[in-house]
Formats: structure tokens, C-alpha cells, sequence
């Protein structure tokens, strides 16, 4: 008999000025009903504000009041305030519960600005963080304790997770599925939200590219560089798909992915390792065979330069040791 597992409750702070982009990555993520998810975990805007929160434009949110954060196994903070607040009564009953959530040992996230809330209360003491770069001076000013990290996408560290200015919301919190329920549910959102082809930071991602559809030669050799990807083609013949020459391929890839034609291919063969890695089906020989890479070598060499770890650590991290065995590289 299988017993079914409760679906994860998400709690998403809102308060006076909260961020709407910010708020509204965390609600996109965690909030909207999805046929892959709606088992798994819902979520729900909370305040401990006795009025409703009004956010910038003149906006007021309609979201329940609670005293508590236990009944959530995950938090969200969108974002705070960068200046130090009045400890009235809402802030206090606000550390308290924060505090209490962390001590627990649950899992929080925090997006753009949302990382002073955790500094206010120590939770970062000693540990890396990241916040929009706007605000680092005045984290470092204020939190001589804490090791600010910038030009990164976030940064976590166990059950504290920091995403630095907006758009980074969203990549921070594709992270958190994968590592909750796995690679491919975490490239199924992601193409929901048409992520970008690779976000470039210090922390590599692990999110499968989708490709926008256009009725045009260059969309298509696109395509069919997807579909041959195990064949080892030039960027020649690459450009011959496209109907363009080689320099003007190159620009107008340049131009479109914001990448080389190269470095794109690479990334591409990269995921689909990662896939093959994490179903331990494959030997790191075999994978790099099936995506196109010359050799092994070759293979660990960009996965290494890409995301800082060995394809055969990889593969026992997010595949459980399972499948044939791999070399030690």
C-alpha cells in the first residue's frame, strides 16, 4: 500500500510596500494551480499586518492574517525593508515567528531585499548571502557578519536561500523544485515561464532551455541542432541549416541568444547529460557519447568549467548512486 505524501504548504510574507515583481515570482511558482504541481505543494499570501497590505502603485492586497508560521513547511519573503524598522508590535510578532520557522529547521527562501529580514535576526551570522545590488553596500554596512556575495544568482546555504534583484526570483525558485522534486518537473515550469537559454552568474543552473518557435530558417536550424545533437557537426554546417553564411550566422546568433553558436551547443549537450546523469542509466562514457561530445574528457572538462562539479559527482548527488558504475573524475 502506497501512502500518499501531503502536499507541501508555501507561505508567501506580504507586507506594507511589498514588492509586486518579487511577490509575483513566488506567486507564479508557488501559487498558481498546475497539473504537475497540485499535488505536490500549494501556496498562500499571508500577513501578520492587521490592515491589508498596500504595495506600490496604490495597490492593497486581500491575504489572511496569521500570528503563526508553523502550519507552512516553506516561506517566501519577496522582499523587506532595507532600513531598520521600529520594533512595534508587527515587526516583533514578525521576528518571532520568522525565528520560530527557522528554528524548526524549515526551509525559507528569500527574493531581492527579502535577505535583511534574516540578517535582521541573525539567521545569516557567519554565512554567505545576496541581495539586489543596489542594496550591498547597505547590507555590508549593517551586517558586518554576514559575507555578502555579489554577481551571483543566489546563493544557499542549507535551509537559508538568497536570490539576489528580481528576475533572480525565478531562478532561485526553479532551484528549490529541482532539488525538492527533481529535474524534471523543474524543466517543466521552466518552459512554462520560457526561461532564458542559460542564466549566466555564479551559480550554475540546472534548467533545460526552451526554444521559441519562429517561422524562419534560423528557428529551424535551431531545431535541427536540438534533434542531431549526438552528431558531431560543425558550425558550418550549423550555419548552412540557417541559410546564412558563417559571419552572419554567428552575428545573428550573437544577436538572438545573447551567446556564441559553440558555447550554446555546448550548454545543450550539457542537459542533456545532466538528464542522462540522473536517471544513472549512463556511464559518463555513455553520456558524453549520446549528447555529441568528442570524448569523456571533453565532457568533463565543460561540465567542470559549467557547474563546478565532476559529471561522476553530479551523477551520485542527484541520481542516488543508482545504475552502472562511473569513473572517480
Amino acid at each position: 500500500m502506497t501512502i500518499k505524501q501531503e502536499a507541501m504548504r508555501v507561505a508567501i510574507l506580504a507586507h506594507n510596500q511589498v514588492a509586486l515583481f518579487e511577490l509575483g515570482c513566488a506567486t507564479e511558482l508557488f501559487c498558481l494551480s498546475r497539473p504537475e504541481t497540485e499535488e505536490l505543494y500549494s501556496g498562500e499570501v499571508v500577513t501578520f499586518a492587521e490592515a491589508a497590505p498596500a504595495t506600490s502603485g496604490g495597490l492593497a492586497l486581500q491575504c489572511r492574517q496569521v500570528n503563526s508560521l508553523m502550519e507552512f513547511d516553506l516561506l517566501v519573503i519577496p522582499n523587506w525593508p532595507t532600513v531598520l524598522l521600529p520594533r512595534d508590535t508587527y515587526v516583533a510578532r514578525v521576528h518571532r515567528a520568522v525565528t520560530e520557522f527557522a528554528a524548526a529547521g524549515r526551509q525559507i527562501l528569500t527574493f531581492c531585499s527579502g535577505a535583511f529580514l534574516p540578517a535582521e535576526l541573525g539567521l545569516l551570522a557567519g554565512r554567505e548571502a545576496t541581495t539586489h545590488w543596489r542594496y550591498a553596500e547597505s547590507f555590508r554596512q549593517r551586517f558586518p557578519s554576514v559575507e555578502y556575495v555579489g554577481d551571483v544568482l543566489y546563493v544557499w546555504h542549507d535551509q537559508l536561500a538568497c536570490a539576489a534583484g528580481s528576475s533572480a526570483a525565478i531562478d532561485l525558485g526553479i532551484e528549490f523544485l529541482r532539488r525538492t522534486y527533481g529535474f524534471e518537473l523543474a524543466n517543466a515550469i521552466a518552459r512554462r515561464l520560457v526561461m532564458a537559454p542559460h542564466r549566466q552568474g555564479g551559480q550554475a543552473q540546472f534548467i533545460e532551455a526552451p526554444v521559441a518557435k519562429r517561422p524562419d530558417y534560423f528557428a529551424s536550424a535551431l531545431d535541427w541542432a536540438l534533434a542531431n545533437l549526438q552528431e558531431s557537426f560543425t558550425v558550418d554546417v550549423w550555419a548552412n541549416q540557417a541559410h546564412l553564411s558563417r559571419r552572419s550566422f554567428d552575428r545573428k546568433f550573437r544577436q538572438s541568444m545573447g551567446t556564441s553558436p559553440k558555447e550554446w551547443l555546448i550548454q545543450q549537450r550539457l542537459r542533456v547529460v545532466q538528464k542522462s546523469l540522473e536517471s544513472g542509466e549512463l556511464t559518463v562514457d555513455g553520456a558524453a557519447h549520446m549528447a555529441g561530445f568528442e570524448s569523456s574528457t571533453t565532457l568533463r572538462h565543460h561540465f567542470r568549467r559549467t557547474f563546478g562539479i565532476s559529471p561522476s559527482q553530479y551523477r551520485r548527488q542527484f541520481s542516488g548512486g543508482a545504475g552502472p558504475s562511473v569513473d572517480s573524475n
